[in-house]
C-alpha cells in the first residue's frame, strides 16, 4: 500500500472515514481474495488521480470484521463511498476502472 491509500482499522475509521471533509472510497478486501488483488492496483491509480480530492481508503475485512458487519459486506471487494460520515453508494466486485472514475466524478459533482 502507498501512502495515497491509507489503511483502516476500527479504531481510526471514524476519525479517516466518517470525520473527512472530502468524499472517501473504502475498499473493503482481504488478503486472500483474488479480486481483490486485482483490483488493488486500480484503487492505487485511482488514489494518485484524485489526490487531494478525493481519500482512499482500505479495510481489512479478516482483521476488522466488526466493520465489515456494520456496512453489511457480504462480497469482496466492496468499494463503498462515504461523504459527511454517510453512506453514498458501492461498488461490489472488481469492476473496470472506467467505471470507477464515473462512479467518482459523479459523486464529487
Amino acid at each position: 500500500m502507498s501512502e495515497a491509500v491509507i489503511s483502516v482499522s476500527v479504531d481510526t475509521f471514524d476519525k479517516v472515514v466518517l470525520q473527512s471533509p472530502n468524499l472517501v472510497m473504502v475498499d473493503f478486501w482481504a488478503t486472500w481474495c483474488g479480486p481483490c488483488k486485482i483490483i488493488a492496483p486500480v484503487v492505487e491509480e485511482l488514489a494518485k488521480e484524485y489526490a487531494g480530492k478525493v481519500n482512499f481508503a482500505k479495510v481489512n475485512t479478516d482483521e476488522n470484521p466488526d466493520l465489515a458487519s456494520k456496512f453489511n459486506i457480504r462480497g469482496i471487494p466492496t468499494l463503498i463511498f462515504f461523504k459527511d460520515g454517510k453512506v453514498l453508494d458501492q461498488v461490489v466486485g472488481a469492476v473496470p476502472k472506467g467505471q470507477l472514475k464515473s462512479k467518482i466524478d459523479s459523486l464529487i459533482g
